[in-house]
C-alpha cells in the first residue's frame, strides 16, 4: 500500500491544481467578464492576499466572514494578519482610504483568488477565484438594478445560458413571519406560497398586508425587477428568468437591501450572489454600496473550452520572420529541440 504521507504531490482537502485546458478556459472567461465590466465603466483594483486582521475583519463584509478567514503572524510587525476569504471587505477598505477623495459613485472591479478555512456543501473548494464589481456611494433602485444587469450581461457574454436571477430582501423576513403568523418550522410551506416568478411572488407578497414601514423595500424591489427585465429585452438575453424568494437570508448576513443569487440550468450550484450593504468607518456607517461576486470554480462547469488552435512544429533554430507570420495567422508554433544541441 502506497504511503500517502510521503507523496509530495498530495494537496490539502479543498485545494487543486488547475491543469490544461481548464486553466486556459478559466483565464479566457475571466478576460471576457472583465471586458464586459469595463464597458460599464468599472475600473480594476488588485488588493493584496493578506492584510492586518483589524482592517480585514472590520465591521461589515469582513466581520461576517471572520470564521472563514485564515490568520497568520506577520514576522515583520508581529501583528496578526488575515488571508482574504472574500474581496468585498478589501474593496470597502480601499474606498474608505485610498479612494476616499474620488468622486462618487465609485465603480470598481476585481478578479482574484480567495482562500477559506473550510469548505461547504455548496462549495467544496477552499481556494477559488472571485470575479465581481462594487458600486459604492449611491443608494437607489437604479444602482441596485445596474449591478444586477452588469452581472447578467457579463454571464451572457461569457456564454452562460439559461440564467436565473433570484431576488430577495432579507430585511423584510421577520415582518413576513409576523404578518403571516407563521412559525419558523413552517418556512418551507410559506416559501412555496410566496416564492417563484416575479408576478406570482409580488402578488402573494402584496396580499400579506405587510407593515407600511417596509413597503418602500417592496417598491424598490419591484422597480429593480422591472428595470432588469427591460435591460434583458434590450440586450437580447435568451432563456432568462427572474424569480423572487422573499425568505432567503442564507449568505446575506451583512446585506441590508435588495440582494440576488445567480443560477444556470446546466450548472450545479450558485454562479454568484450580490446585493446592497453598508461600508463602516469604525463602528459608524460611512457609505452604502452594492455589488456582486461570481465564483469561477462554479462557472467553469458551464463555460465552453476554447477551440483547439492550429499547431505547427518548427525547427528549434527557426526563421523568426516565418514564426511571426504564423503567429499573425493565429497559428501556435512549437519549437522542436534536439538533445544536446
Amino acid at each position: 500500500m502506497k504511503d500517502l504521507s510521503n507523496n509530495t504531490a498530495l494537496l490539502p482537502s479543498g485545494f487543486e491544481d488547475l491543469l490544461p485546458p481548464q486553466a486556459e478556459t478559466e483565464y479566457a472567461a475571466i478576460a471576457t467578464l472583465m471586458g464586459s465590466f469595463y464597458k460599464f465603466g468599472y475600473q480594476r483594483v488588485k488588493p493584496p492576499m493578506a492584510e492586518f486582521e483589524d482592517s480585514l475583519l472590520a465591521p461589515g463584509p469582513g466581520a461576517a466572514l471572520s470564521a472563514e478567514t485564515f490568520r497568520v503572524m506577520d514576522s515583520v510587525t508581529h501583528r496578526m494578519m488575515g488571508l482574504r476569504s472574500d474581496i468585498t471587505a478589501q474593496i470597502a477598505r480601499i474606498a474608505l482610504s485610498r479612494l476616499s477623495d474620488e468622486e462618487r459613485p465609485l465603480r470598481l472591479t476585481y478578479a482574484n483568488d480567495v482562500i477559506r478555512t473550510k469548505a461547504s456543501q455548496a462549495r467544496t473548494q477552499r481556494q477559488f477565484t472571485q470575479v465581481g464589481c462594487e458600486l459604492i456611494g449611491v443608494d437607489s433602485a437604479q444602482a441596485d438594478a445596474e449591478i444586477a444587469v452588469v452581472a447578467l450581461k457579463a454571464l451572457h457574454e461569457a456564454g452562460v445560458e439559461d440564467v436565473t436571477i433570484d431576488f430577495a430582501t432579507p430585511r423584510i423576513v421577520e415582518d413576513i413571519f409576523e404578518a403571516t403568523k407563521t412559525d419558523r418550522e413552517e418556512i418551507d410551506a410559506l416559501r412555496h406560497k410566496l416564492s417563484g416568478p416575479a408576478d406570482k411572488a409580488f402578488k402573494a407578497i402584496d396580499e400579506i398586508g405587510l407593515p407600511e414601514l417596509v413597503q418602500p423595500l417592496i417598491d424598490r424591489l419591484k422597480t429593480v425587477v422591472e428595470t432588469v427585465e427591460n435591460a434583458a429585452k434590450a440586450f437580447g438575453f435568451e432563456s432568462f428568468n427572474v424569480t423572487i424568494d422573499p425568505l432567503e437570508t442564507r449568505g446575506f448576513e451583512y446585506h441590508n437591501g435588495v440582494v440576488f443569487t445567480l443560477f444556470a440550468k446546466s450548472i450545479r450550484g450558485e454562479l454568484g450572489r450580490g446585493g446592497r450593504y453598508d461600508i463602516y468607518d469604525g463602528q459608524m456607517v460611512s457609505e452604502s454600496a452594492t455589488g456582486f461576486t461570481l465564483y469561477m470554480d462554479t462557472l467553469r462547469q458551464g463555460i465552453k473550452e476554447r477551440a483547439a488552435p492550429t499547431i505547427k512544429d518548427v525547427d528549434a533554430s527557426p526563421d523568426w520572420d516565418g514564426v511571426k507570420e504564423l503567429h499573425d495567422q493565429g497559428i501556435v508554433t512549437v519549437l522542436k529541440h534536439k538533445e544536446g544541441l
